[in-house]
């Protein structure tokens, strides 16, 4: 299926700006390009263009709110400056089984402030001397590289993005949780007050 039909199919009956998560892998691509994303897809948060045969990513419309991209098992090769241009609040980034050859085609991502996560495995570059230290000296921003931060810790899964769920809301739910909780003790606490016998006056 071509990727503009793929594109109606997953919208049913819901309109773009309501698309939060629209997963296109698999699908053909004509000229190696994406075909058929707008920009109407305002809110559009995760986008899997997984084994279409993109060889540009040059047509990716402006999409501000998008924070995580999967690009994997493409034809890529360059061309990555666009993404800082139409994703500035990128934060994940995959593109593994491309055709990224060096570390200069990585420059261009030292414009996504916002990225956090970077994933290269079965791509040419990884193959570089020293394609880590390179990569976390190039893009200081990132946490972590192929799964793995600097010091070869795991990426946990409280680092990743589930199901729209990440860090910031967690805080927020446990700041929540943590107000909750002290205004059911100031409750009970009143209601032991209100409860507790008069004391007798003896006078």
């Amino acid at each position: 299926m071509d990727m503009k039909k793929q594109i109606h199919l997953e919208l049913r009956n819901l309109t773009p700006p309501d698309v939060k998560e629209l997963v296109l892998d698999n699908c053909r691509s004509t000229g190696g390009e994406i075909e058929g994303l707008t920009e109407e897809f305002v809110n559009l948060e995760l986008l899997s263009v997984i084994n279409v045969g993109l060889f540009s990513v040059s047509n990716l419309p402006k999409l501000p709110k998008l924070k995580k991209l999967e690009l994997s098992e493409n034809r890529i090769s360059g061309g990555l400056d666009v993404l800082a241009e139409k994703l500035p609040n990128l934060t994940h980034l995959n593109l593994s089984g491309n055709k990224l050859k060096d570390i200069d085609t990585l420059e261009p991502l030292k414009k996504l402030d916002s990225l956090k996560s970077l994933d290269l495995f079965n791509c040419e570059v990884t193959n570089l001397n020293d394609y880590r230290e390179c990569v976390f000296t190039l893009l200081p921003q990132l946490t972590y590289l192929d799964g793995f931060d600097q010091e070869d810790k795991e990426a946990s899964d409280s680092d990743a993005e589930v199901d729209g769920f990440d860090e910031e809301d967690e805080e927020v739910w446990q700041r929540l949780t943590g107000a909750y909780i002290e205004a059911q003790r100031a409750f009970l606490s009143h209601q032991a007050l209100q409860l507790r016998p008069p004391i007798p006056d003896l006078h």
